[in-house]
């Protein structure tokens, strides 16, 4: 009796593939929803807290720029000094040997011309004299009293400034010296007192060769809230000139002198120029700079010659609403 063999099979191993394949896509998945659930909640954080998205810049970074305009500038010399009699006389006896009998004035009155300004007799009696103001003006000095005897060679019985009038004395340097003329304006400022204006009515024709020094005066007038002796300060308009104006931050100072960053074109070009006049933060170009030109207005020295920067205007005016 034969007996047959046993066959046996072999399982199949596909479906243990199919299962790590099925394995493998599922963990993709997660990996790939958990990516994107991250991506999401930034997108939240960056919408939720306001900010912009960071982006790659491709334009250069932002300057600070203001356009190139005109403007007028005033070329002034200060200066500082005293008030003075413009001018001044002193009154004294035509006789020797009087005493003084009566003083009909005191510092500070004003007097006509021949009005009487003390009474003089002899010691011993006879006829007296009166002495009489030479000017009209502003008594500033009295020195005469009553008994005690009048001379010529004795100190001036009164000081009389003539119609009142006062100036400031002042010294410039030799240097400014030349851009001063008889007739320019002056504001004149006294502490107390509401600001003046005056007149250079001399300047000196000679250089003091020690202190380099010239002298100068300034009319005033005659205005009773002026003293003789008070300190004032004076700032004479030398001359006016209008041209083109930019900032003083926007100028750079090196070895080959002033040097301003324009921006052309979204480029930077450093440009040499001749300076001029100053006024309240604004300086005068006479060269290099044209009106319209957009010059860095700050931070010049941390951008370099054809780098590309992003312009942003500051110092216009709004537009009109």
């Amino acid at each position: 009796m034969e007996v047959e063999p046993t066959r046996v099979t072999s399982v199949p191993k596909e479906p243990q593939m199919s299962m790590k394949f099925q394995i493998a896509g599922l963990a993709l998945a997660a990996g790939l929803a958990l990516a994107a659930g991250l991506a999401s909640g930034a997108g939240l954080l960056t919408a939720a807290s306001g900010a912009e998205p960071l982006i790659a810049n491709p334009v250069g970074a932002a300057v600070s720029v203001m356009k190139a305009k005109r403007a007028c500038f005033k070329d002034s010399v200060d200066v500082t000094g005293v008030l003075v009699p413009r001018e001044e006389v002193l009154v004294r006896p035509d006789r020797e040997g009087l005493q003084i009998a009566k003083v009909s004035v005191e510092a500070g009155d004003t007097v006509k011309s021949g009005q009487v300004l003390a009474h003089l007799e002899q010691p011993g009696g006879g006829a007296g004299v009166d002495v009489q103001s030479p000017v009209a003006g502003l008594v500033t000095r009295r020195s005469a009293i009553v008994g005690a005897m009048a001379s010529a060679r004795a100190e001036p019985l009164f000081m009389i400034v003539t119609q009142g009038e006062l100036e400031l004395a002042a010294e410039i340097p030799a240097k400014r010296f030349s851009s001063i003329s008889v007739g320019q304006e002056a504001a004149v400022k006294i502490v107390g007192v509401p600001e003046l204006t005056g007149k250079l009515r001399f300047a000196s024709a000679s250089i003091d060769p020690t202190t380099q020094l010239g002298q100068i005066r300034i009319s005033l007038g005659d205005s009773p809230q002026l003293r003789a002796g008070t300190f004032a300060r004076a700032v004479i308009d030398v001359m006016q000139r209008c041209g083109v104006g930019i900032p003083f931050s926007a100028v750079l100072y090196g070895s080959g002198g002033a040097i301003v960053m324009v921006v052309r074109d979204g480029r930077v070009e450093p440009h040499r120029v001749a300076l001029g006049l100053q006024s309240e933060g604004t300086i005068e170009v006479r060269e290099g700079i044209n009106e319209g030109d957009m010059v860095v207005a700050r931070a010049g020295s941390f951008v370099r010659e054809g780098e590309r920067v992003r312009p942003i205007v500051i110092g216009e005016d709004p537009p009109p609403k």
